[in-house]
């Protein structure tokens, strides 16, 4: 993209001119500079949890990969910003090996650009936007040195405000053992995919006896969506707007990877008539109604620290 012309030239006056018109609307410098601070925002907060998430054999890897993607990201920062100022920022040739890019376009800006408290103030009659010395104001690298002063502290609250953010996966990594420990349960590994919710269904209903024989998840996805679809008037109700309608719900559940919730686990419960308990911060759910000797399944239900984000496992008591 090129860079934005400089305004054309008017006769000063003794009355307040009204800001630049360049300044008063957002323009491809400012859209630019608003993605990086966004960038960096998203970085630090990837990073801050990398980190917490080593542990001491994998800390040093996690740390060399972390100031990478920093470089990787600075460079690719500076190179945008470069080519959408057109080149006017190239340094002086016995000065690259102290800085590049940006920050010698801030550093330069510092000590030229930006007068201090005690300066005298500008002439009234300068023409053609030019300084004192004659020496023609370029307000593009004034700019680029003010909208990386807002980078560099946005980066700096970025880095500030994920330091101090909880750890979600850590504290329900740390609630989910304590109950394993506490019930004596150990995790049976799920493939993590849209149909894990009735892939672990089906392990629990082997494993506990309901059936004889280990469905697949279809047969399961096909018993919660023709119980959904018997007791309509109990599920419909519950259909979110975005979800389409009853008819393409129940379809999208029989024969797709969409992801089973609440109505699946209900319908499922009084399919094989047992109580479904889930582990899960912040406690453990039940769904179904408990006694009669009913046979109980057991889930653990994780928010944080799958990859997807979202996923069931099936829990088998240790012998």
């Amino acid at each position: 993209m090129a860079a934005d012309e400089e305004p054309p030239a008017v006769a000063t006056t003794t009355t307040a001119s009204p800001p630049p018109a360049e300044e008063a609307t957002e323009n491809p410098l400012d859209a630019l500079l608003a993605r990086h601070r966004k960038e960096a925002r998203d970085l630090q907060s990837r990073i801050t949890n990398k980190k917490k998430n080593a542990t001491k054999k994998t800390r040093k890897k996690v740390n060399d990969k972390c100031a990478e993607l920093e470089r990787e990201m600075k460079e690719r920062h500076e190179a945008e910003i470069a080519r959408l100022n057109g080149g006017d920022d190239t340094e002086p040739e016995g000065e690259q090996d102290k800085t590049n890019g940006v920050d010698a376009v801030t550093e330069k800006l510092q000590d030229t650009t930006i007068s201090s408290p005690s300066s005298p103030p500008p002439q009234p009659q300068q023409q053609n936007g030019t300084g004192p010395a004659g020496k023609k104001r370029n307000r593009q690298k004034e700019r680029l040195a003010r909208r990386q002063a807002e980078v560099e502290a946005a980066s700096a609250a970025a880095q500030e405000e994920a330091a101090t953010m909880t750890d979600h996966r850590a504290a329900e990594r740390e609630y989910i053992d304590g109950v394993l420990k506490e019930e004596r349960l150990r995790e049976q590994e799920i493939q993590p995919d849209g149909h894990c919710l009735f892939s672990a269904i089906a392990d629990q209903l082997h494993h506990r006896g309901v059936t004889e024989e280990k469905l697949d998840y279809k047969a399961v996805r096909k018993q919660a969506a023709d119980y959904m679809e018997a007791h309509s008037e109990d599920f419909e109700p519950f259909l979110e707007p975005e979800q389409g309608t009853w008819v393409d719900y129940l379809r999208n559940i029989r024969d797709t990877a969409l992801w089973g919730g609440q109505m699946e686990l209900q319908a499922l419960a009084k399919t094989y008539g047992v109580v479904i308990k889930i582990v899960q911060l912040p406690k453990v759910e039940t769904v179904g109604e408990e006694g009669g000797g009913k046979k109980v399944l057991w889930l653990v239900y994780y928010r944080q620290s799958s990859v997807l984000g979202q996923h069931y496992n099936s829990l088998r008591h240790s012998s």
